[in-house]
């Protein structure tokens, strides 16, 4: 009996308008606090959280969050307040050297002493997510730690009750009575054999130049039939893949840049890139389902960070409100719309990620 009481919960609390009070009302004991707010008063909300739960670890961002809806401008609570051991923090100058705060996330790790099994890594990032996600899976990949996270909006991150700019806030949690799993999903597949070798990159400015010698812009639109005011909305249905060994990573298309292209995550000169096409994402969604209930008999809880242009596509396909509905079977199932995906060192675009707790 005294194990089943302690079994990981997961609290989950809105406000439309904004509210925090409304938000947190039913929140007792919590162990870790993720916090989604809005732009104008994330700053506020930030300050009070740490009010109500003072010394409770939290980290935050600007971004919109989701249950069984999406909360688009208010605020979004996620509270782990049963059977985990969590702690927060932050590394901080990721655009320069994220590098000189990892004493911290050692020490976190050995604090937390979690193993692949029963912990994961939640990040918050505020920017150059490559370089923060570099720097942190470093540590985690000596115990095997996976992470699961994403970028909020506006270039700033909360952690314990402070704001940061330039930024990555992490929280280490630790299951301490099941396992945790972390998942990808892709909802795109090669599209025919178009392979290119990126050059002219500008690895600051996350800009493609070329593709096999041509300028970038024109290839997708010759490829495509798309006008140049197109490509920004055809990236929903096309965007680049980069291989990543067994992998691929996706690379959405920002906006045009006289002959080249700015996209969402840096390409460097020599990349293989690939082109991709939207598969069918109804059926995707329904086998990710399906492999978390194989993997998992009994589902604590289920976190997950789905791109915003996801949101977008999804919601342009009138899908999102099935989508949660579906997300929704697996039990208690809650997450963020994020600008950019974290799967352990990966930094991916237009995917979801999520984490499995037993």
């Amino acid at each position: 009996m005294e194990e089943r009481e302690r079994v990981l919960r997961q609290f989950f609390g809105k406000s439309h308008s904004g509210d925090l009070q409304e938000a947190v009302r039913g929140l007792s004991n919590p162990q870790l606090i993720l916090l989604m707010s809005n732009g104008e008063q994330f700053e506020e909300h930030v300050k009070k959280l740490e009010s109500l739960y003072p010394g409770v670890p939290s980290i935050g961002c600007i971004g919109m969050s989701y249950d069984v809806e999406v909360v688009e401008k208010g605020v979004g609570i996620v509270a782990f307040t049963e059977g985990v051991a969590a702690v927060a923090n932050v590394l901080e100058d990721v655009s320069i050297m994220p590098v000189k705060y990892i004493a911290r996330l050692e020490q976190d790790v050995a604090n937390v002493d979690g193993s692949q099994r029963d912990t994961i890594c939640i990040d918050f990032c505020s920017g150059n997510d490559a370089c923060a996600l570099t720097t942190i899976y470093s540590v985690l990949k000596q115990r095997s730690i996976g992470l699961v996270g994403g970028t909020g909006d506006a270039g700033k991150v909360s952690a314990n009750g402070k704001i940061y700019e330039n930024a990555v806030a992490y929280a280490l949690v630790k299951n301490l009575n099941g396992k945790v799993k972390a998942y990808k999903e892709n909802i795109y597949h090669k599209m025919q054999n178009y392979r290119f070798i990126a050059s002219r990159t500008d690895k600051a400015k996350y800009i493609l130049g070329e593709l096999n010698g041509m300028p970038a812009k024109r290839v997708y639109q010759d490829i495509l039939h798309v006008s140049e005011q197109e490509i920004t909305t055809q990236t929903f249905k096309n965007p680049f893949g980069k291989i990543n060994g067994d992998d691929v990573c996706i690379i959405s298309i920002k906006e045009v840049d006289g002959n080249a292209l700015a996209c969402f995550r840096q390409v460097n000169d020599s990349d293989v890139l690939m082109l991709l096409e939207l598969g069918d994402f109804r059926t995707i969604v329904k086998e990710t389902v399906q492999t978390i209930h194989r993997d998992f008999s009994r589902i604590s809880a289920v976190f997950s960070v789905n791109c915003l242009f996801r949101y977008l596509l999804f919601t342009d396909n009138h899908y999102m409100q099935e989508y949660l509905k579906e997300m929704g079977t697996l039990g208690n199932h809650v997450g963020l719309v994020g600008y950019g995906e974290h799967y352990n060192n990966r930094f991916v675009n237009q995917s979801m990620t999520c984490v499995v707790f037993e």
